[in-house]
């Protein structure tokens, strides 16, 4: 029985709750029906908590003389490891107990019930619109239930944690009755289920004993379909989509200026702050219709960067059942990536943006783009995942964090395509009502059947296929390789379609910013029996991006 919690104790905690969550991820999956019934709080909850947790483990010396406290460590990975909406609100809770206890040294009861209020009124300020009934009601109830044993003398660290978790478990089976959409599908909330979890990891740590629970009860079984409540949405309804970011190089103000403009643009709105060694950043999650206006507000507060666009489909069925699907893109970090992840998005494709790596041997970020995409995978929901690399310096990095994701029972594909316009020749065939197998060969055959280049602009002095270039040139390349070389991008651009056009072709799909305009009017008058489609990118660092099937 502890009588303080202590660094290890603390790096204990984290831990048991992570293995708590791992076993709670689908029943917590399942009972999520609020914001939006997506189906993802658990594995969001266990995906932050992992983060965290792997941030706690003992750190280096900071060069003042001491490490770290474990507090911080753990607040600060919740925070740039939070996933989505629950994820957030559990980093600030973290965050919100590290403010409190990070140098206070070994913490008693009464310390950490004041924490406990501390972090609670941190997590309803971080949350744009807080609701009552959801994951913010069971943490003040936790805490003012801690608060509550220490006014009456049982101050004891042991009896403080099992009042909070209490407190919270009495607080979760009231939030049935206080939102409609979980009184109508007959469940209580599941972020706050997943916030019992971790406080009943922590009554484990302290005493020694896992606390007597009953099983989470799962939703209801309707005897039909078309009998789900109001607060699941049904097919037809356009929910939006899920946007998440991190925000460095930024300031408080301009944060507020960002929170005023996303609370406009959507809902779902959390914004936690962290400082980490080189500055502070800010978690950024909200649920829009206009991906584009949301990641526009990011970068005037800063810079975003892992950015990462979910499509919020309507989830009827546990994760774990099998038909559920989903299809992820991978979008390069760079000018080009707001209208990508916009276009993917509206096709109903989750969208990861991810930092490229500068070349094969490039193994730091080819690691971090494998563990982001695992990360996406698990947090997908879905049984059956694609993913879609869009690059070729991606595909072997989602191929190993393919094969890492069966062993979490997910049937994972991954359709190797090397630029967005054959992800989206993909995208354009799949067939959710097809056998997934099947799905997959047809998703390939297409994306192989489009040919793909590009017009880029030569930032070095090189010898390519096509000869010498010079800073500034403008290159057709295709699959690849440099064919064309020019001062002009209009003319390589005209000159590289043509030799594309030579061997056949029957649609052109364009992405870019005006020279894609002016490239369909090429096509227009060289090629009028040419199907083309033209998708506005914005200037980037690829000018042009052609697809030809």
């Amino acid at each position: 029985m502890l009588t303080a919690l202590d660094e290890a104790a603390v790096g204990r905690w984290s831990r048991t709750a992570v293995d708590a969550l791992r076993a709670a991820r689908g029943r917590l999956d399942e009972l999520n029906v609020f914001p939006v019934p997506d189906g993802d709080t658990g594995t969001n909850l266990l995906l932050t908590a992992q983060a965290a947790a792997e941030a706690a483990e003992p750190g280096e010396d900071t060069g003042t003389g001491d490490p770290e406290s474990v507090w911080t460590r753990w607040a600060r990975g919740a925070v740039l490891g939070a996933r989505g909406n629950s994820g957030a609100i559990l980093a600030q809770l973290l965050r919100g107990l590290a403010d409190e206890l990070a140098g206070a040294g070994a913490v008693d009861g009464s310390t950490f019930a004041r924490a406990l209020r501390r972090a609670a009124g941190t997590a309803y300020e971080a949350v744009a619109e807080p609701t009552e009934g959801t994951f913010l009601t069971v943490a003040r109830s936790a805490a003012e239930a801690a608060g509550a044993a220490v006014d009456q003398g049982r101050a004891a660290l042991a009896e403080v944690v099992r009042a909070a978790a209490d407190g919270a478990r009495r607080a979760l089976h009231g939030t049935t009755d206080q939102l409609a959409a979980l009184r109508d599908a007959g469940v209580v909330d599941a972020g706050g289920a997943g916030w019992c979890v971790v406080l009943d990891a922590l009554v484990t740590t302290v005493t020694g004993t896992e606390p007597d629970r009953p099983p989470l009860a799962r939703r209801p079984q309707r005897p039909h379909r078309h009998d789900a409540g109001p607060g699941v949405q049904r097919p037809g309804a356009d929910p939006g989509s899920e946007v998440q970011f991190l925000l460095a190089d930024s300031s408080d103000t301009a944060v507020e200026r960002l929170r005023t403009e996303l609370g406009w643009l959507g809902d779902c709105l959390v914004v936690v702050g962290v400082d980490t060694p080189t500055g502070r950043e800010w978690n950024v999650h909200v649920h829009v219709h206009d991906v584009g206006a949301a990641i526009e507000a990011g970068i005037r507060a800063g810079r975003p960067h892992q950015i990462a666009v979910t499509a919020l489909a309507p989830v009827r069925l546990p994760a774990a059942v099998a038909g559920v699907r989903a299809t992820l893109a991978l979008v390069p970090d760079g000018p080009a990536a707001e209208g990508l992840a916009e276009l993917f998005g509206g096709e109903g494709v989750q969208v990861l943006v991810v930092q490229l790596p500068q070349d094969r041997d490039d193994t730091a970020a080819a690691d971090a783009v494998q563990d982001a995409v695992a990360q996406a995978v698990l947090a997908s929901g879905a049984a059956d995942v694609v993913v879609l690399p869009d690059d070729p310096l991606l595909v072997g990095p989602v191929s190993r964090a393919a094969a890492a994701v069966r062993g979490e029972g997910r049937d994972v594909a991954v359709v190797p395509t090397r630029s967005p316009v054959q992800g989206l020749a993909a995208v354009a065939v799949a067939d959710p009502g097809r056998r997934f197998a099947d799905d997959v060969i047809s998703m390939t055959e297409a994306a192989s059947a489009t040919r793909w280049a590009e017009v880029v602009l030569a930032d070095t002095e090189a010898l390519t296929s096509a000869g010498r270039c010079h800073p500034g040139d403008a290159l057709g390349v295709v699959e690849g390789d440099v064919v064309v070389i020019g001062g002009a991008q209009l003319t390589v651009t005209c000159d590289l379609l043509d030799r594309l056009l030579a061997g056949g072709g029957e649609l052109v799909t364009l992405l870019g910013g005006r020279l894609a305009e002016a490239a369909a009017a090429h096509l227009a008058a060289r090629h009028p029996t040419v199907e083309v489609s033209v998708h506005p990118l914005g200037q980037g660092a690829r000018p042009l991006l052609i697809g030809v099937e």
